[in-house]
């Protein structure tokens, strides 16, 4: 008997029951595309970060400490302390392995080229590293600095033939030696000289305009510095900062064993920078503080809009669930008034309305589900520019969510039943 009444509902409210599985539709739609996307987000967002640069700068520490005291470069001749090559996989082993997006070492040099001193650049350009997790990764100035226009040739990338023997110039240090993408320029270091082809000619808008960029192992080489680093520059996913990062960032010992768990675990830059710390030798990291803030505040407010985007869709399902529900009640008045007469308590009157609903909501959130992957989909490619991919946790969610909106659109249309007087909805009254 139980069945049949829900049998005849659906098929004498048709369009009703229709309209219910289409808000709940509409509702599972959105909530499915902003999970899938908040979800995957990071990973996006990793990479549009790239073009941001790095937010990190880790150099050694007999460098920084100079630079602090007397306000000069630490790259400066005034000290020769470098860090170590072979101790840069190791910065993705550090609890926030995950966040390092990139990272490019830098090896500073002043050299003659083509007769004129200048400021060289030893650094990675779309290097492949091996890293002690058994993990690859591709790093470089390639990614880090994307916003550079090529204004003549094209980027050095050592997977390229003959790019280890290659170099690229800034334009204005281009301009002053006449030379361009093709052409050969000679180089003598403090160890070596040689000469070298022009793979490209850039214009930063910086001071690298007046520089010269190379392989690391050629500037190596050039200045008798195997194996040796100015500085590392690393491109990370932060958190902005609160008062505990702040008082962190100043002195870690200070913070209560509470304090300093939460400070290590959480992804700030002051704790990133203290964990590439631990495993670089004599090294000080710092945040290029505005970088650094801009980078995490971009990922939560990102979050935040698409969580708030889901509770509104929520709701709004939530309310047009609540109308159809009691405006469906309301039309089978009499029906209930019967049930209630001939005994039906109104736990069973409430389980009918509610099974009634689920039925509808099962359809409505399988069709929800499927449109909003497709949602996902169309916002991963036009923000992206590429998929997004379906984390496992999104499924169990959406499925709560729909049962949630669907228990609390049916509130209103059971306490509605259950005030319904037999006699008066008999008597149509």
């Amino acid at each position: 008997m139980f069945f049949r009444m829900i049998r005849g509902m659906l098929t004498r409210q048709t369009g009703k029951m229709a309209m219910i599985a289409f808000t709940i539709a509409l509702g599972a739609s959105l909530a499915t595309a902003m999970l899938a996307v908040m979800f995957d987000v990071s990973d996006k967002v990793n990479q549009e970060l790239k073009t941001y640069g790095s937010n990190i700068t880790v150099v050694p520490k007999e460098s920084s400490v100079i630079s602090d005291l007397y306000e000069v470069d630490g790259q400066a001749d005034i000290t020769k302390a470098y860090l170590r090559e072979d101790e840069l996989g190791k910065i993705k082993t550090i609890f926030w392995t995950f966040n390092i997006v990139d990272f490019a070492p830098m090896l500073d040099a002043r050299m003659t080229v083509n007769g004129t001193e200048a400021p060289v650049v030893g650094s990675w350009f779309n290097h492949h590293l091996d890293l002690p997790t058994g993990e690859q990764l591709d790093a470089g100035i390639t990614s880090m600095r994307s916003w550079w226009e090529i204004v003549d040739g094209r980027w050095l990338d050592e997977a390229k033939s003959g790019d280890d023997q290659r170099v690229m110039l800034g334009h204005n240090l281009a301009e002053k030696l006449g030379v361009g993408a093709g052409d050969t320029i000679s180089i003598k270091g403090s160890a070596s000289s040689g000469s070298y082809e022009v793979a490209g000619v850039f214009d930063a808008g910086g001071d690298e305009d007046d520089q010269l960029f190379a392989p690391l192992d050629l500037v190596q080489e050039l200045s008798d510095t195997d194996g040796k680093l100015s500085s590392i520059e690393v491109s990370a996913l932060t958190t902005p900062d609160d008062e505990t990062s702040r008082q962190a960032a100043k002195d870690p010992s200070k913070l209560t064993i509470a304090q300093y768990e939460t400070w290590y675990c959480t992804a700030y830059a002051s704790s990133i920078c203290y964990q590439i710390q631990e495993v670089i030798t004599d090294s000080v990291a710092s945040p290029v503080r505005q970088v650094a803030d801009a980078e995490g505040a971009i990922l939560d407010k990102t979050e935040l809009l698409m969580v708030l985007i889901t509770i509104l869709a929520l709701l709004g399902s939530a309310l047009g669930i609540s109308n159809l529900v009691t405006a469906s009640v309301m039309e089978r008045g009499q029906e209930i008034g019967l049930l209630k007469a001939i005994g039906a308590t109104d736990r069973a009157i409430s389980g009918l309305v509610l099974t009634e609903i689920v039925c509808v909501a099962i359809v409505g959130g399988i069709v929800g589900f499927g449109v909003g992957l497709g949602f996902a989909q169309i916002i991963g490619q036009t923000v992206f520019g590429s998929s997004i991919a379906l984390k496992p946790m999104v499924v169990p969610l959406v499925v709560v969510l729909v049962i949630a909106v669907t228990l609390l659109g049916s509130i209103s249309a059971i306490r509605t039943a259950l005030r319904l007087d037999p006699v008066e909805v008999l008597h149509d009254r």
